[in-house]
């Protein structure tokens, strides 16, 4: 049986003169600014307008384009390679849809049908669902195939946080890092979400906290001293915390080594290569630190491609269970389900 496997992920400018463009499209994303088109199409000018100065010096540390959809190349390849060599009663292959840059999935479509899969299966690379991240880009692949009235057999797995070889891979880059260190702080990072968010009913904060969690139980390190903090935060309203950037701070003025994790990303991009380790580790040098780590994005890790691989070949056994939401006794609201649950 032949499969398509579609690979999510946000995307990025590919040189400065489309930085412009790459934001329009993130902030006129419905997932991103919940308003009517009439409202949101200008707002979301006006930001990418503004906005579009800071983020071409951002894009000119890393050589004047993101490097994400090469990273995401490397890693559609890796996994259609092992699917293949996995499971030889299917034939598999990749294809890859970003959400803010190409290749768009009005595009990709036509790729995937002229491939003609008797399956679809749709996989975001974030670990973690967020109705901003993988729920933005599997309703976009929905609309343009009932567009395009396109209706093969499509399967979603929107998540994977807890996944053993997913979290068997942060915990070897981690040791990597870290062995003979003394004095440290282990600071596990993701990206933010405004508030609102989270008691509107996003599972991200929540499924966040679960991968951390299995990786500190894996590492078996007694007396560990980690956090979760979260970066990135743009705008008014009041983010999921801690701020990375204030435990950079407050650690760095104790005398800590920091070592920093990036939980929530598995490519490099704009937010791990300038972000970590260019503003952060000036914020911890200028704070005082000693010593800064930067574990890097799992990529081509071998047991991150091995637990995509498995995660689509046993898609139905990796369902997710309820216990990645919170108990409805430690939540005024109840969390929206994942679109595989």
């Amino acid at each position: 049986m032949k499969k398509a496997v579609i690979l999510f992920n946000l995307g990025g400018p590919d040189k400065l003169e489309n930085v412009e463009p790459f934001l329009f499209n993130l902030f006129n994303d419905p997932a991103i600014l919940n308003l009517p088109t009439f409202l949101r199409y200008p707002l979301a000018k006006l930001i990418s307008n503004r906005r579009a100065p800071t983020a071409k010096k951002i894009y000119k540390e890393l050589g004047g384009s993101s490097p994400i959809l090469k990273l995401t190349i490397e890693q559609s390849n890796a996994l259609e390679k092992t699917l293949n060599e996995k499971d030889y009663k299917n034939e598999y292959k990749c294809f890859i849809v970003m959400r803010c840059w190409h290749p768009r999935a009005n595009k990709v479509i036509n790729e995937v049908k002229a491939y003609s899969p008797e399956e679809v299966i749709l996989l975001p690379l974030y670990p973690q669902f967020s109705a901003a991240t993988s729920g933005s880009s599997i309703k976009e692949w929905k609309d343009v195939c009932k567009k395009n009235k396109y209706t093969t057999k499509t399967s979603t797995i929107c998540c994977y946080p807890t996944n053993s070889l997913f979290i068997k891979s942060h915990v070897t880059e981690i040791k990597k890092k870290i062995k003979n260190l003394e004095n440290y702080k282990l600071i596990f990072s993701a990206h933010g979400l405004p508030e609102k968010n989270i008691r509107k009913g996003d599972p991200y904060q929540w499924q966040v906290e679960q991968s951390v969690k299995s990786i500190i139980r894996d590492l078996e390190i007694v007396n560990l001293d980690w956090i979760l903090s979260y970066q990135s935060r743009v705008g008014p309203l009041k983010w999921i915390g801690p701020s990375t950037e204030d435990v950079i701070i407050k650690n760095s003025k104790l005398g800590k080594k920091i070592v920093l994790v990036p939980i929530a990303f598995v490519s490099e991009h704009s937010e791990t290569l300038v972000e970590l380790d260019i503003e952060y580790k000036e914020l911890a040098d200028k704070n005082g630190c000693i010593e800064y780590i930067r574990i890097p994005a799992l990529g081509t890790n071998p047991d991150f491609i091995n637990s995509m691989s498995e995660i689509v070949i046993n898609k139905e056994k990796n369902k997710l269970s309820e216990n990645l939401y919170p108990p409805k006794n430690q939540c005024p609201n109840q969390f929206k389900k994942c679109p595989c649950l």
